[in-house]
């Protein structure tokens, strides 16, 4: 056949659809026009003012040129992805390739080109976790906010394939059974994915973009092939995602929807591969699972928000801005907490504690982000900051003032411990210790992890059907559960789960298993975590457990691990060190004058004896200093010339006859309170005139200097009464700095005006610098007489 004959119908049929184009594009160009003849008419018409256009034009151009600068940051972004190496150095300077910057971080251009072999067969794999995992708990999550329907219909990832950066392999501090590798990822692909929500409406997502540092871990190394036992693939920190919305629900411009939408995507991809989850692939049949699915944390990171200052104002009041409502949002990686939010301030005192497991401080950071709560709208941006954790643990513990970024000004303070963890029972004790001295609620003492393997012979929740069982783990308040199998009495889940126990000694491990579709229970076991202190290394290897009430073979395989929180102090651990150096020493120097060979027992002492010579140095050493400085005069004259003494329990009323107050005071290093607990008033004096007219005495407390509203404190009324009782508790949220230069004004006072006309009774002004206050001390005050201000 002629190719001639061959083009000419092709070309006519190209013809065609040019010309269908083009009448649609005059058919749209003409509606659009008439549109707006007709909205300009109906404004005439209505006689309305020309300034409500004024408004939603600027907000238009403003939104348009917002999305002009994101398409085009994409279209820089996807051009990289595509391009060679001289390409994406010419591209943008901002948009460089990590082993650009740091010479740590090798150039991986053989890892692109294997990427883009594999990304045809990637992209199936992708496609069914979606499908699988994804839309699932995307729709869970939606059914929150009244969205229903939910569903993926074409999920194309096109043919752009993930980019690496570069490639950083550890040499140093790495274990001789694994290798880690930190790959500069980020995937700016065509790819496709339309979505239906609700009745009918349509949506999609196109220009995807997602970039972060991804941790290749290969582990263990195997004597036999393939050398590798497995892979753990995870973020660091949470990635960063973008994309377009496009379709009906980009059209409608759904308020929030967009950011509903990233935030939930970005939670689905935190769920599955950042820390501390991890994505295992496991490539030896010989291989138990357990090693690639129990969690492996550093420690824990105790954090103590404790207020912001100087923080911008985003209400808008009467008179022009207002102050803020702020609240903190706290990110490690996966892990998210949040403060309450402190209302009309934008000096917030939230007194807010949290705590973290941390898998890996190498290269995990915290994001602290403040917000202003806008009820209704989105809430504002206060502004952000960034903490390395492997600074904070090198050190120990920190109390740091940190100036917010991406702000006009403001700051934020915040404190952090550090806890290793240990194996040693014995460290329990003195780690409940410095808990309870913290007098705050939930905060853990040790960590348990959990590895859940399997469960056999469960029994049917429903007649001639199988059940669909997950787990459900739960010790003090916290609670975890397993993924749901589908019809199944056998389930595998091989998931490892993390858990922060509050005392080991009381809590209880339970484990209930549930059929997903009736709610029924298929069984349950308890396990109190007290018995794990007679264990080897508080660890209860994988085993098989029976379940009550799941009938006579109801078993559920698993193992747990238990590890004790120790606060870590970088100088008494090198103190420690020296000490088993000078005792190794001090023991070869004996043995070589008695010239004979120690025994084992002898020459060596046990990992716990070490350990407790750890907590003695401390503890020693804060004794004598507690000694030294309770014995310094603990009260003196102050600048105002009110004299204070420490008097016993006497029928005196004090020099001024005015009375005399007794108080506690005691400041807490650990959370950095001053505590003051009004206990009683003895011998106030009655008004000359009518001394059958008895006080009604309350006590007012204030910081100086500045008199604030935020430092007072008072307690309640006693009626007719001239030596009330109050056992009132109040505190102070001061640094130790803060503590030296601050005074503490007491004021006893009347609601009945007695004398001359004044409600005030007597006064104390207590110097803070000059006291002994890190033991709990008892003092009688004299009151004297109210001073100018």
């Amino acid at each position: 056949m002629n190719d001639d004959a061959y083009d000419e119908p092709h070309d006519k049929l190209t013809k065609k659809k040019i010309a269908g184009i083009k009448i649609k594009s005059v058919v749209y160009s003409a509606l659009k026009r008439i549109g707006t003849v007709l909205l300009i008419y109906t404004v005439g018409y209505l006689q309305w003012s020309f300034g409500w256009f004024f408004g939603p034009i600027i907000l238009l151009v403003i939104r348009d040129q917002f999305r002009k600068s994101q398409d085009q940051k994409r279209h820089i972004t996807k051009s990289i992805a595509l391009a060679n190496e001289e390409d994406v150095i010419l591209a943008r300077i901002d948009d460089l390739p990590a082993w650009v910057y740091f010479p740590d971080v090798e150039r991986a251009e053989w890892l692109n080109k294997i990427f883009k072999q594999l990304w045809p067969t990637v992209n199936h794999y992708v496609k069914d976790v979606i499908r699988d995992k994804i839309q699932p708990k995307m729709q869970k999550k939606l059914q929150k906010f009244k969205l229903t329907g939910f569903r993926f219909e074409k999920m194309i990832l096109g043919s752009i394939p993930p980019r690496v950066g570069g490639v950083k392999v550890y040499e140093t501090n790495v274990s001789r059974n694994e290798i880690i590798l930190d790959l500069d990822i980020f995937y700016a692909g065509d790819c496709n994915l339309s979505f239906t929500l609700g009745a009918g409406i349509k949506g999609g997502i196109k220009d995807f973009q997602l970039q972060g540092m991804l941790r290749v871990v290969l582990k263990p190394l195997l004597a036999r092939m393939p050398l590798i036992g497995g892979i753990q693939l995870y973020f660091l920190n949470n990635p960063t995602i973008d994309f377009n919305l496009v379709g009906f629900v980009d059209i409608l411009d759904l308020p929030g929807f967009s950011d509903l939408l990233r935030q939930l995507i970005l939670e689905q991809v935190s769920s599955m591969m950042v820390l501390p989850n991890k994505l295992p692939i496991k490539l030896s049949k010989h291989l138990e699972a357990e090693i690639l699915q129990v969690p492996e944390p550093e420690g824990v990171l105790r954090i103590h928000v404790v207020e912001g200052k100087n923080l911008m104002k985003k209400d808008i009041g009467i008179l022009g801005k207002g102050k803020s409502d702020p609240y903190a949002v706290l990110n490690i990686g996966a892990q998210e907490y949040r403060t309450k939010t402190i209302d009309n301030t934008t000096d917030p005192k939230w007194d807010y504690w949290c705590e973290f497991p941390i898998m890996d401080t190498n290269g995990q950071q915290l994001f602290l982000h403040l917000f202003d709560y806008d009820d209704g709208t989105k809430d504002d941006d206060l502004g952000r900051a960034t903490i390395d954790i492997g600074t904070v643990a090198k050190k120990g513990e920190d109390d740091m003032w940190i100036t917010l970024e991406q702000a006009k000004h403001g700051m934020v303070h915040v404190r952090f411990t550090w806890f290793i963890l240990t194996t040693n029972y014995s460290d329990l004790k003195a780690t409940l210790h410095e808990t309870q001295m913290l007098q705050v609620t939930a905060m853990s003492t040790a960590l348990l992890i959990v590895y859940v393997d399997s469960a056999k012979g469960l029994p049917q929740a429903r007649p001639q059907s199988k059940p669909d069982p997950y787990l459900l783990i739960t010790v003090g308040k916290e609670s975890q559960q397993t993924s749901v199998k589908k019809k199944t009495s056998d389930p595998v889940w091989e998931h490892g789960f993390t858990f922060l126990v509050t005392n080991p000694d009381s809590d209880t491990l339970y484990f209930n298993m549930i059929d997903h579709k009736t709610g029924s229970g298929l069984g349950e076991l308890t396990y109190n975590l007290s018995a794990l202190a007679d264990k080897p290394d508080l660890t209860v290897n994988l085993q098989p457990w029976g379940l009550l009430k799941s009938g006579p073979h109801g078993k559920l395989s698993f193992s747990m691990h238990l590890k004790i929180l120790k606060h870590f102090i970088p100088e008494v651990e090198e103190e420690v060190r020296q000490l088993n150096r000078q005792d190794s020493a001090s023991s070869t120097g004996s043995a070589a004058q008695m010239k004979q060979p120690l025994s084992r027992e002898s020459s060596t002492k046990s990992e716990s004896e070490q350990l407790v010579n750890v907590q003695e140095v401390p503890e020693s050493i804060e004794k004598t200093t507690a000694n030294l400085q309770s014995s310094t005069p603990p009260l003196s004259s102050s600048p105002t010339g009110l004299h204070h003494r420490t008097l016993s329990a006497t029928s005196s009323a004090g020099e001024a006859g005015l009375g005399r107050i007794q108080l506690t005071l005691r400041y807490s290093v650990q959370r950095q309170r001053l505590i003051v607990v009004i206990h009683k008033i003895a011998n106030l004096p009655l008004p000359m005139k009518d001394p059958s007219n008895i006080p009604d005495p309350y006590v007012k407390l204030y910081l100086l200097p500045g008199r604030s509203k935020e430092s007072k404190r008072k307690t309640a009324v006693v009626k007719d009464n001239c030596n009330p009782v109050f056992d009132a508790t109040f505190e102070y949220v001061l640094s130790q700095g803060e503590l030296n230069i601050q005074q503490l004004e007491v004021t006893v006072a009347t609601q009945k005006q007695l004398f001359s006309g004044s409600n005030t009774i007597g006064q104390v002004l207590i110097e803070l610098g000059k006291l002994n206050l890190t033991q709990s001390n008892t003092f009688w005050f004299d009151l004297q007489p109210e001073t100018e201000s």
